[in-house]
């Protein structure tokens, strides 16, 4: 049974937890703004020493993160805390793929997550060792069938998913994400190695979690609740995020079940 903390606040619960994944898009922010009252639960965490880590399924560098985040206008000190999907997909790349020549699907200002190997960015995806996805292309950024098309010739390449969100809102408009790509890919028959949440890696990488009593908040039941479900950790669900009309018209239980996933906590927006 999912319990309603939008009467008594995160702070009901936090002397309970050790560390808090936090995710910044649906929670900290829309893509456009920061949402205030979860800036003050940052703050209040920060007050009574608790660890938390800003965990975004972002496919970019932890630093071009944060400065988008500081465009936002959020201080330095809670920036320190982002950790992005990106940072542990560029690790995986630097000790693996670096002399490998790739064809790169998603938008030029993901292009970051690889100038340090950006020579052997292949133009052709025939010429290419492996598929790097990162979003969408710009000019077709609404479109599966297009990349379905492109790549039903080439399951037999790996694809590397920097972000296994399928959407996202931003502001009010919603966006398909990397993930919607890879599903296409692995529905033709290949082969996708993902990088943020639900996977292990992104958390371990983050920070030192050994022995921690965990609580992960994010509003996407198939990313930030089932990663929490996946590595036994508490969650907690932002009801006002992409699951937004799906719990309206059925209710957290049924929607949770749906989604085969568990949700010990929810709140509308995070408040403190």
């Amino acid at each position: 049974m999912t319990k309603n903390l939008d009467l008594e606040g995160l702070r009901s619960i936090a002397d309970n937890y050790d560390l808090f994944y936090i995710d910044l898009w649906g929670v900290v922010h829309n893509g456009i703004n920061l949402h205030e009252q979860a800036i003050n639960v940052l703050k209040e965490l920060s007050k009574i020493n608790k660890n938390f880590v800003l965990l975004t399924n972002a496919p970019r560098p932890t630093f071009v993160v944060t400065m988008q985040l500081e465009k936002m206008g959020m201080e330095k000190v809670l920036r320190d805390h982002v950790f992005t999907s990106g940072q542990a997909a560029l690790s995986y790349l630097k000790k693996f793929y670096t002399t490998k020549f790739f064809f790169h699907i998603g938008p030029p200002k993901d292009y970051d997550l690889f100038k340090d190997f950006k020579n052997y960015k292949s133009n052709e995806i025939n010429e290419s060792d492996y598929i790097l996805c990162t979003g969408l292309f710009d000019e077709h950024f609404d479109d599966l069938n297009y990349y379905k098309n492109l790549l039903e010739k080439y399951i037999d390449k790996k694809m590397i998913c920097t972000n296994p969100d399928l959407i996202v809102d931003k502001g009010n408009k919603r966006e398909l994400c990397a993930g919607s790509v890879a599903m296409v890919f692995e529905k033709l028959g290949g082969n996708v190695v993902y990088f943020g949440k639900p996977y292990p890696e992104v958390y371990n990488q983050s920070i030192n979690n050994k022995n921690k009593k965990i609580l992960s908040i994010g509003d996407n039941l198939n990313t930030d609740i089932k990663g929490a479900n996946l590595l036994n950790y508490d969650s907690l669900l932002i009801s006002n995020g992409v699951h937004k009309n799906e719990i309206k018209d059925s209710g957290i239980e049924n929607v949770s079940k749906q989604y085969e996933s568990i949700v010990n906590f929810m709140q509308s927006d995070l408040k403190w």
